[in-house]
């Protein structure tokens, strides 16, 4: 393939693949915030323990988390045909993406969460302060740095699953690469989309890295 049929094909994969990794995070962290906070709180010495809800959420995020995406994918089709009306392209390889990232990020949050100093929780519950006061006030705020490197693993983690979804018609480098460098045998094509996402990544995490740097008081105060 030539330079100039190359170029564009490559620079709608760079869009489509930054569309469904961006989008696919935030909808993920819509779902996987909320969870995460709930496992913190209602598990034992939780600010709002209760060990029914905490097991049943729990197993859940855990099943969700043990299934292999390229399984996942393929098994939810139907229910990404009902949610955007098609199985191809970006928009689909969205739903999957939701699907397997948000219990993975719901873990991360708890971890994160449980990183926070257990006195700043004693003395916010002190002063009378309620549970949502106490996750909206004291966790969220305490726990934004590793919230941040959370959110720059997670990032990574749903590019690299949006490249395999290429196998099964989802758009992006990760297409381009099967398409092309996979079926045609035009291995120049699987390097560069290789490269490309190697490139993505690193900005990615470059632009994490920063940010939770910048949000961190133990930097600030060193």
């Amino acid at each position: 393939m030539e330079f100039n049929q190359l170029l564009p094909l490559l620079l709608e994969g760079i869009k489509e693949t930054l569309y469904m990794t961006v989008l696919s995070t935030v909808f993920s962290y819509l779902l996987g915030i909320p969870v995460g906070v709930i496992l913190f709180i209602t598990d034992k010495n939780g600010v709002w323990e209760c060990k029914p809800i905490n097991m049943i959420l729990g197993i859940i995020v855990n099943l969700a988390r043990s299934i292999p995406f390229i399984i996942l994918l393929v098994a939810i089709l139907p229910f990404t045909k009902a949610v955007v009306g098609t199985t191809i392209g970006s928009n689909a390889t969205i739903v999957p993406l939701v699907v397997a990232a948000a219990p993975f990020i719901a873990r991360m949050v708890q971890s994160s969460l449980k990183e926070v100093d257990a006195g700043v929780i004693e003395a916010a519950l002190a002063m009378g302060s309620s549970p949502l006061q106490i996750i909206w006030n004291v966790l969220l705020p305490e726990a934004r740095p590793s919230l941040m490197i959370g959110c720059t693993i997670a990032i990574t983690t749903i590019l690299g699953y949006s490249a395999m979804a290429g196998f099964v018609g989802g758009g992006g480098l990760g297409a381009i690469a099967v398409n092309y460098g996979y079926y045609r045998y035009q291995t120049n094509i699987m390097f560069i989309t290789v490269a490309l996402l190697v490139i993505i990544v690193q900005i990615f995490q470059e632009i994490g890295m920063k940010l939770a740097n910048k949000t961190d008081k133990r930097i600030k105060n060193s």
